[in-house]
């Protein structure tokens, strides 16, 4: 059976045009506000430059305004402060590394939540692992912001119908046995959080040893659990229905004869880290690469902030009349 392979222009691509749509109603409605998403550089990383730029230019194609603000290390959180409050600002992103430390952290979780478009303060991230899917239990109106490229990988399993629409929404991974071959903080451990949390169970591969995320029988736990296994990271992959790679080295490559006959083999580093050719003999599916729907995400992700924002000022006017 030839592999399918799937890139993320067209995956994204239906994302980008309910965003644009969004946009312009949203500007419509409003009498004119348009979504403005500010990014903070504070590093002379030529990558962090690179990918500010490109973020512009995707803002652009979409409506959204985007202001990048570069500023001294040493100022940002003062700045940050500034924008938190900022009534013009809907949106607040940050390149990273700033101080690649655990004050990193620290002004992750002084972005305020009504503006913090990459999901990484502690609100979402607390809630995100608890799999509290609400802002505002019991009214359910208001969705939690997921990190971008955790997000990304959940919308490209749904495209490629790994989630089960059959299923009852929360456990529509149910019966699937996905590795994630990445444990950082930023994208593999939450991703394994999440994916778990919909019902799959989820050998998260590092260097050393090899988590389980899973739900227990039957999807028994209202959110996942993490176990200690005896498997190695080969069993991992020869178990797994889905793999997905996020190591960044270039060195780095997939056993491919490890892999099911199958299998869905997706990559989000910005190293590859399947042999394509290889990949190809054995996976029914391969997207190697997910920015763009990564970017995508990071725009729905400020549309929503947007929509809050709005309603929130909204009632407080409904109140003061």
């Amino acid at each position: 059976m030839a592999c399918k392979t799937l890139l993320a222009a067209g995956i994204a691509a239906k994302f980008q045009d309910e965003v644009r749509e969004g946009v312009r109603l949203a500007v419509e409605q409003s009498g004119g506000v348009v979504p403005t998403l500010v990014g903070f550089l504070a590093n002379h990383d030529p990558a962090a430059a690179t990918y500010a730029e490109w973020t512009g230019k995707a803002c652009a194609e979409v409506g959204i305004k985007f202001d990048l603000r570069k500023v001294e290390r040493t100022q940002l959180e003062d700045e940050l402060m500034a924008a938190n409050v900022d009534p013009s600002v809907h949106g607040i992103m940050i390149y990273y590394p700033v101080f690649g430390s655990s004050q990193d952290q620290y002004l992750q979780n002084i972005v305020s939540p009504a503006k913090d478009v990459e999901g990484l303060c502690h609100t979402y991230r607390y809630n995100m692992y608890h799999n509290v899917r609400f802002l505002d239990p019991p009214t359910n109106a208001k969705k939690c912001i997921i990190p971008c490229t955790p997000l990304a990988i959940v919308k490209v399993l749904e495209h490629l119908h790994i989630y089960n629409p059959m299923l009852p929404y929360g456990g529509r991974l149910y019966g699937k046995t996905i590795a994630i071959v990445n444990r950082s903080e930023v994208v593999g451990r939450p991703l394994a959080a999440l994916l778990a949390n919909d019902g799959a169970r989820v050998l998260s591969v590092d260097i050393g040893d090899v988590l389980e995320f899973h739900r227990g029988s039957g999807l028994q736990h209202r959110q996942h659990q993490v176990m200690e296994t005896t498997l190695t990271a080969d069993e991992a992959l020869r178990q797994a229905d889905v793999v997905i790679t996020g190591v960044p080295s270039p060195n780095y490559k997939v056993n491919t004869s490890l892999l099911k006959d199958g299998v869905v083999a997706i990559n989000f580093s910005s190293a590859r880290n399947f042999n394509g050719d290889e990949v190809k003999k054995r996976a029914a599916m391969y997207v190697p690469s997910i920015g763009k729907v990564t970017v995508a995400m990071l725009q729905r992700n400020l549309l929503r902030l947007y929509a809050y924002q709005r309603a929130d000022v909204e009632g407080a006017k409904a109140k003061q009349a």
